[in-house]
């Protein structure tokens, strides 16, 4: 992650900003081994280039429209966590700033023939914006991309604690085709005790007449996140957000590592399991789907072996990269959970490309799948459904980002439970004939479980299949499906095959009510 900086011709004022550029580099560098030598000490990016591992493009960007938000969540990443970068950030994104992250997405879309771009609208709190410029930043975007690379789709979402949702910002967000997303931990204040603002006022009466604002524009309401919470009732969380009709849900693990362990844990237990268990068998069991939930039809996705539309399951290489306030282009926010500037790169809009960030050991290491991962996960039966878990619930401090998952334990449980309940749900006849399951999906058991085929469209996922090696792609499995555009040039990938389900897995420990469980 060196980079070069000749300053010889320079002015003497010039001089000085490339000597303190290479000094601040420098000194990233040393951090960044030194928290985290894999893989920053020990990942060679050139070698790896020169052995044919080739990048995967950046496909989503997030724009942190907002450096500061009107709450002040106490568990927050941003604010709360290691990295307090955000002191140092300006408040909002200028329009000289908006203008050079447009011109380098659509560079970036042109150079890799993109057919499709994600934006996020993020923060802070990005509707501290006023509604007659919510939209400029997607409008630049879309404006560029449109005339480096005219058959590049740009899609935009805004990810909001939903405080400030109001029928103005949401015109001006449905008018330019922003979807919105909001953070909220349940539909009920005790839910919600730690979103509160900076003088310890709760935020939930605002952030709820947001959401019932929302509801009303189903073609808006991309749904609702929610961190789990141990110390709130599961079943009572799940349903209580039901009340507000969420499109999907996005159940969250709490950021967390082997450096500072999620609340909770103690050998022998899998609480987080049991509580999003308790929440799977509602949702499973119900008669209707009346939700989407993203983990569980990500674990069903991967055991059927569709390839995943997240980072936090699967061996789906990173595609994303972060766009600070002040133009630094970063890894995603999430690491900011691990230690001071593990997001860094040390890049600009200015001055590097996004082709640049993808050198980046940071970024490199997080696209090699199966051999970036420790090796007991390398070796285990279900590496392709987990992948590892979420990259920086691996790290530990002074090692970095090669241990198995905080929450493994919970993981396992977790998709062994889902691969029983799929492999029952598919052994069963249909409730009444119908037209046979198309091959790959699980078939529909009508008013016993939502079907997969339902959940997981598969014309809906984007990105390459589960595994890969640096340099060589692994043998394709029996009846697995080698997927690879015409127009691409890097080698092919194989998809899996489907999981056995649930054969090859040991069958799930006997559970009375999986509320209880979570409750114990």
């Amino acid at each position: 992650m060196r980079q070069t900086i000749t300053s010889d011709a320079l002015p003497p004022p010039h001089r000085n900003q490339a000597l303190q550029a290479f000094q601040a580099l420098t000194a990233l560098h040393a951090r960044h081994t030194r928290h985290a030598p894999w893989p920053y000490a020990r990942l060679d990016v050139p070698a790896l280039r020169a052995a044919g591992h080739r990048p995967y493009p950046i496909r989503q960007f997030v724009l942190k429209t907002r450096s500061r938000c009107n709450l002040a969540c106490t568990y927050c990443y941003v604010y709360e966590m290691a990295d307090q970068g955000w002191r140092g950030q300006p408040a909002v994104m200028a329009p000289a700033t908006t203008a050079r992250a447009a011109e380098r997405i659509a560079e970036h879309a042109a150079a890799h023939g993109l057919a499709h771009v994600d934006l996020v609208l993020h923060g802070g709190e990005p509707l501290l914006t006023s509604p007659a410029r919510l939209a400029e930043p997607v409008d630049a975007v879309r404006a560029a991309v449109a005339r480096s690379s005219p058959c590049t789709r740009v899609t935009a979402t805004v990810q909001t604690n939903g405080t400030l949702l109001t029928r103005g910002r949401l015109a001006a967000l449905a008018a330019a085709g922003i979807r919105v997303g909001v953070s909220l931990d349940g539909g009920l204040p005790a839910h919600n005790a730690r979103r509160v603002d900076r003088a310890g006022r709760p935020g939930f009466a605002a952030a709820t007449r947001g959401l019932r604002l929302l509801s009303r524009h189903p073609d808006s309401y991309a749904g609702v996140l929610c961190v789990v919470d141990l110390a709130q009732d599961p079943v009572e969380t799940y349903e209580s957000l039901l009340g507000y009709a969420p499109p999907a849900l996005g159940l969250l693990l709490p950021l967390a590592h082997h450096s500072s362990p999620p609340p909770g844990r103690s050998p022998g237990r899998t609480p987080y399991a049991d509580w999003l268990l308790a929440v799977f068998e509602r949702w499973w069991h119900d008669g209707e789907r009346r939700t989407r939930i993203r983990i569980f039809e990500e674990v069903i996705a991967l055991l059927l072996g569709l390839p995943a539309a997240t980072e936090t399951l699967g061996l789906a290489p990173a595609t994303t990269a972060v766009i600070e306030t002040d133009g630094s282009i970063e890894q995603a926010d999430s690491l900011k959970s691990a230690y001071e500037g593990a997001a860094a790169t040390g890049m600009t809009l200015d001055a590097h490309s996004f082709d640049q960030l993808l050198e980046h050991p940071g970024l490199a290491a997080r696209q090699l799948g199966r051999e970036a991962l420790a090796a007991g996960c390398r070796s285990c039966e279900l590496v392709e459904v987990c992948g590892g878990g979420h990259y920086p619930h691996r790290y530990l401090a002074g090692e970095g980002f090669r241990q198995p998952s905080v929450y493994c334990a919970d993981l396992k449980v977790l998709i062994r439970h889902v691969a029983a309940a799929l492999g029952a749900a598919t052994a069963r006849p249909p409730a009444r004939p119908g037209p046979p399951p198309t091959s790959g999906t699980a078939p529909s058991t009508s008013g016993t479980a939502p079907s997969a085929s339902g959940t997981v469209p598969a014309a809906s996922r984007t990105g390459p299949a589960a595994s890969r090696t640096a340099a060589v792609p692994p043998p394709a499995a029996p009846g697995a499906a080698t997927a690879r555009s015409a127009a691409d040039p890097r080698p092919a990938v194989t998809r899996p095959g489907p999981f056995p389900v649930p054969a090859a897995l040991p069958p799930p420990p006997p559970a009375a009510d999986p509320r209880q469980a979570a409750a114990s």
